[in-house]
């Protein structure tokens, strides 16, 4: 049963989309410029265009899917607990982007990317061209997201919260069953063209590289969570950490927080020093919104990406922006795998200036390590219900059965 949800995975489909992309792309190098390499290659630069087209055209509608339900749900159960919740879980989201992005500029620059620029063959042009623009820009659904999920909660619009939570299923029915079906095609098109212009060849011993380093940096970050959540609550973090085994491998073999909420709350439930109330409480709401470990990974990915391709790291300014940005978007994006990278496609976009190629990287690169950035994002979330218990005792909270309905 194991082996059958494997080959049904979307791992494993980006594995043979990649593999199959390179084995054709690196064969068509290897040929000469004849009529038959050609047509290939022209139907393969048109098929990944028009994907690409598809792809950018729905993710405005994933923003405002994915953003304006949350927003419109923790509105409608605000309360100084919800509100400290909301705030320390992208205080860590940010945190780890922030990190990520410091040891981006301070260790991509020493691995060795080559530019790409150097004695690349070039793609044919497109057979024809299917323009498919976006129904508003990408900043402009991210601003209407969060005024209409705020405006909802005030008013408690149950109306409009309604028609967000039932937008909210019909887009995550077009990302399952339109978007996550043609993302392996759509990538393995892009490493084609990679491998035939020289770029994979190249760089992915940096690949394996730079997954080693996020590794590390998970690690790092969960390590730093509990040592605040240790010192702030003035409990011992290990009594928590030690109980999150079952919970971390469950994360590893599902890619979903959602999927592993519910060995999540039985190791929580172990935890001597965690409230009973934080854990019920805590531990469902940051499945869905604390996303540190996604978030750390996505950063770095694209730094290295943005090196790899277009031939520099982004700007300091731009990279605070998108990571500000990247926190909002993993508050808002669902618990699923490949949820953080799918709702921020559109500053990864509109921010980052990636193309197709580059956003293809990410999605591939992101996905087969999207596993270990999920363990990170529910190890952690014990760090930070300890968290909400030490701000429970402090102010003097009693002890209380609180559900969110998420």
């Amino acid at each position: 049963m194991k082996k059958n949800n494997f080959l049904h995975s979307l791992p494993f489909k980006l594995l043979v989309g990649v593999t199959l992309g390179i084995c054709v792309g690196l064969l068509l190098n290897m040929t000469d410029e004849s009529a038959i390499t050609t047509a290939i290659l022209n139907v393969a630069v048109t098929l990944k265009y028009i994907l690409g087209q598809l792809i950018n055209f729905c993710v405005p509608l994933i923003i405002i899917g994915f953003i304006a339900p949350s927003i419109t749900k923790l509105g409608n159960n605000a309360s100084r607990m919800l509100g400290v919740a909301v705030c320390i879980a992208y205080a860590s989201s940010l945190g780890a982007a922030l990190f990520s992005a410091i040891s981006g500029y301070a260790l991509i620059p020493h691995l060795s990317i080559s530019s790409t620029a150097d004695n690349l063959k070039t793609l044919p042009d497109v057979i024809f061209e299917l323009s498919i623009p976006q129904i508003m820009p990408v900043m402009s659904a991210l601003i209407l997201s969060v005024m209409l999920g705020l405006a909802a909660a005030w008013t408690k619009a149950s109306l409009i919260s309604s028609f967000l939570d039932e937008f909210q299923k019909i887009v995550l029915a077009i990302v399952s069953r339109v978007i996550i079906p043609i993302l392996p095609f759509f990538i393995g098109l892009t490493f084609c063209t990679l491998a035939y212009e020289g770029t994979i060849t190249r760089q992915l011993p940096v690949f394996l590289q730079v997954i080693v380093i996020v590794l590390v940096g998970h690690f790092i970050w969960m390590a730093l969570l509990y040592v605040l959540a240790g010192i702030y609550s003035r409990e011992n973090p290990l009594e928590v950490v030690k109980h999150y085994g079952p919970a971390y491998l469950t994360a590893v073999g599902t890619m979903s927080s959602a999927a592993t909420l519910a060995v999540a709350l039985q190791c929580a439930r172990k935890a001597k020093p965690l409230r009973k109330d934080m854990v019920d409480f805590g531990i469902p709401l940051f499945a869905n919104i604390h996303l540190c470990g996604s978030v750390l990974t996505e950063v770095f990915f694209c730094m290295t990406i943005s090196k790899i391709l277009y031939g520099a790291l982004p700007a300091p300014g731009t990279i605070v922006l998108f990571c500000i940005l990247l926190g909002v978007f993993a508050i808002g994006a669902p618990g699923v795998p490949g949820g953080t990278v799918m709702a921020s496609l559109g500053i990864i976009t509109g921010i980052l200036k990636f193309g197709d190629s580059g956003t293809a990287l990410m999605l591939t690169i992101f996905a087969l390590q999207d596993s270990f950035g999920t363990a990170c994002n529910v190890t952690g979330d014990g760090a930070l219900t300890l968290i909400l218990t030490g701000y429970a005792k402090r102010h003097n909270i009693k002890e209380q059965n609180i559900r969110v309905d998420l």
